[in-house]
């Protein structure tokens, strides 16, 4: 898997994949997601192409005290083969790269299945209570 920034040319794919690993939920348009991160730090959305094929994407974010990582995905066909773990590593060069001391991620609790995989690349269960406010409707 070759890893590099994402293109506009990638959008359909990406949404695609996010289907496909059921992470697209009827509150987030995945569209709107992807035009405000290129607005915002797009050199952090990369992807991961398998010759022209998109198989894994993540989206990075740092706002100069901790960083980010969403929607990161890998194309079920080509999940246990190490491109999770290959695709977190570059987002988390680049985040390092920006002086970023500590990442954090969040997942769904019905999937509930990417909690070992986190673990075993090294993340764990921060003593801390997540919550989400709405600010624009999609």
């Amino acid at each position: 898997m070759k890893i590099r920034p994402f293109i506009t040319g990638d959008e359909t794919a990406v949404v695609a994949l996010w289907r496909k690993c059921n992470l697209v939920r009827p509150q987030n348009d995945p569209k709107k997601d992807i035009a405000r991160k290129m607005k915002v730090d797009p050199e952090l959305f990369l992807v991961g192409v398998d010759g022209d094929k998109v198989v894994a994407a993540v989206m990075g974010g740092y706002d100069g005290h901790r960083g980010s990582v969403y929607y990161l995905s890998v194309d079920p066909a080509y999940q246990k083969k190490g491109l999770g773990r290959q695709i977190m590593r570059a987002i988390e060069e680049k985040l390092q790269a920006r002086g970023c001391p500590k990442v954090n991620l969040m997942f769904r609790t019905d999937n509930s299945k990417v909690e070992k995989f986190y673990e075993n690349i090294g993340y764990k269960r921060d003593a801390c209570i997540e919550m989400g406010k709405r600010l624009i409707p999609d």
